[in-house]
């Protein structure tokens, strides 16, 4: 190490101790409390009561929780809990419920820190609706069950979903964070993460999509008429899951694991990872695999099951 190396090396901790003193100096002054670091912390709650008759929900935004809840009053409202400079504009325009954020902050008030966690909150009266279209940035949603919707589609760059509300086609989309729907009925299923967890539960539908690329997808008590779901990385686990049609699934990296599972036709592929499981009827069982262990019944009727992997280990049994 030369000596102009050696001397902005001790430039560069000294900067870092020195940070790390005003820090610390600051922290005690303020009594621990990370809320006085965001420049950003004044927040209103503002409180919005929709008179107007709607049938279609559209909410466009950018850092904010949104939560959809049952009317106690019967009244619909919308509570936005904001900073003053990411406020919320809410209205009704043919029909249709908006809620759009109106972000007047300065570049320079994009990179203090936030320790809060803004809110919208929708309360509708027990009813039947459209449309609900949600886009989001940075924000859980969660949507109740007591709802019925014709159409769901919901996309967030970074957030869980939580969607226990019915619908006729219902499409979840999350680049990072977790998609959950239980106890609906719909007919299209369309599940996306990049990363993360799809669970799905109790759901009756014709039709489940589920793409995963990297993250665990986890279905039970299913009754649908086709499964399809591909992935790069990630575990499939399958619970009671039941499809009049078939089963299509695909994965780079992970097991395939089937809990007293049926389906007229079964197509399952994996480049690593084993297939194991139980199966509530007979199979006529095409397997193939590279390097692994091959296990299943030597059944001559039923439906075709064809499981391919490069390596791991195949090994199914009928119930």
């Amino acid at each position: 190490m030369n000596k102009k190396v050696k001397i902005w090396f001790i430039v560069a901790i000294s900067l870092i101790f020195l940070g790390c003193i005003v820090f610390i100096g600051a922290m005690t002054m303020g009594k621990w409390d990370f809320d006085k670091l965001s420049m950003d912390s004044k927040y209103q709650t503002k409180n919005y009561e929709i008179n107007e008759e709607f049938k279609d929900v559209f909410i466009k935004a950018d850092t904010a929780d949104i939560i959809f809840a049952l009317s106690e009053d019967e009244k619909c409202t919308v509570i936005c809990y904001e900073q003053e400079k990411m406020s919320h504009a809410v209205s009704v325009t043919d029909k249709k419920l908006k809620i759009e954020i109106n972000d007047t902050r300065k570049w320079y008030e994009h990179i203090w820190i936030n320790f809060k966690t803004p809110k919208i909150t929708v309360n509708l009266p027990l009813s039947e609706y459209q449309t609900l279209l949600i886009k989001s940035k940075m924000g859980d949603v969660k949507i109740s069950k007591d709802f019925t919707f014709n159409s769901i589609d919901v996309t967030v760059s970074t957030g869980d979903v939580v969607n226990n509300a019915n619908a006729n086609t219902i499409k979840i989309k999350a680049s990072t964070g977790d998609i959950c729907t239980k106890d609906v009925t719909v007919s299209s299923l369309s599940l996306s993460v990049s990363t993360g967890k799809v669970k799905v539960e109790n759901t009756t539908c014709e039709e489940i999509l589920v793409s995963v690329t990297t993250g665990k997808t986890s279905l039970e008590n299913i009754t649908c008429k086709s499964l399809i779901s591909d992935g790069s990385t990630g575990e499939v686990v399958l619970k009671n899951v039941i499809a009049s049609d078939k089963f299509d699934i695909k994965r780079s990296t992970g097991d395939v694991k089937l809990d007293g599972c049926d389906a007229g036709e079964i197509y399952i592929k994996t480049s690593t990872g084993d297939v194991k499981g139980t199966l509530k009827s007979e199979k006529i069982f095409i397997v193939n695999t590279d390097t692994g262990r091959k296990d299943v019944p030597k059944t001559i009727t039923g439906g075709r099951c064809e499981i391919t992997t490069d390596t791991g280990d195949i090994i199914i049994s009928i119930m």
